[in-house]
């Protein structure tokens, strides 16, 4: 699915972020991405994302090499990036306008794109009703709830059918209760969609509960460490010693890192 090689990248002001970066991950696995603040993890999700180039090295999804944003790639940001004048429905509905608006160019829509907009209106209730916020429908982001905003954020990515799903810190700003209800959900849409994931979060306990897969990145130069979490997936899998003992082992490693 995703094959990152020998990648480097630096900022414009020459601050290298990553140097001789490989990383491979297959289709519908799902990933948390840990590490230092400054390590590159959002960075590596807007290269991910194509809004940003490499320097060096190369970068493919799905066989191809990504110069620019792919249409088949759904980003949920921490800020939900929702549009302030449009309702939770036309904001759902935003990427369905986008497409119509270029076509099937390859570029903004996937090349077998079909607009139909009865089917376009099927999918939007049923992300509605799937992530219960049909009776928010007329509501402006300013009026609802972060927990609220976030569920309207998935519904527009998911309603495009994506097969890749970034996630920049997408709980962090929530109370509890809130972040554990929306991880749930996303474990939940794993299993249903088999969608590759990726979450970035500075939440160890939340990367160990989220990500069957975990890369620790590490230092400028240095490659990122990867720990096997098959036992991520079950709602009751916080209750595990697998749990507890993988978290132990990460925040070894994260404290080594300091």
């Amino acid at each position: 699915m995703i094959s990152i090689q020998n990648l480097d990248f630096s900022y414009p002001d020459n601050t290298p972020v990553f140097k001789n970066f490989t990383w491979n991950i297959k289709e519908s696995e799902t990933w948390s991405v840990l590490g230092l603040s400054g390590s590159g993890k959002t960075t590596l999700l807007y290269l991910l994302s194509g809004l940003i180039k490499e320097d060096w090295g190369e970068l493919q999804i799905a066989g191809s090499k990504i110069t620019r944003p792919r249409p088949k790639t759904g980003f949920i940001m921490q800020d939900q990036g929702l549009l302030p004048w449009a309702t939770v429905e036309n904001n759902i509905k935003l990427g369905f306008k986008i497409r119509k608006f270029y076509g099937s160019d390859g570029k903004h829509s996937p090349i077998d794109s079909k607009f139909d907009k009865k089917l376009e209106s099927e999918a939007v209730e049923y992300w509605l009703e799937r992530l219960s916020i049909s009776n928010l429908r007329n509501k402006f982001p300013a009026q609802i709830s972060g927990g609220q905003k976030q569920r309207t954020a998935i519904a527009r990515t998911m309603v495009l059918k994506p097969d890749l799903l970034l996630m920049d810190e997408p709980f962090g700003s929530l109370d509890i209760k809130t972040r554990e209800s929306l991880q749930n959900l996303i474990l939940d849409l794993d299993r249903e969609s088999m969608v590759t994931r990726i979450t970035v979060t500075h939440n160890l306990e939340e990367a160990v509960y989220l990500g069957k897969k975990i890369i620790v990145l590490q230092r400028t130069g240095q490659e990122g460490l990867i720990f096997k979490n098959p036992g991520a997936g079950p709602t009751d899998y916080k209750s595990s010693n697998d749990y507890t003992k993988t978290c132990t082992r990460l925040l070894k490693v994260m404290e080594s890192l300091k």
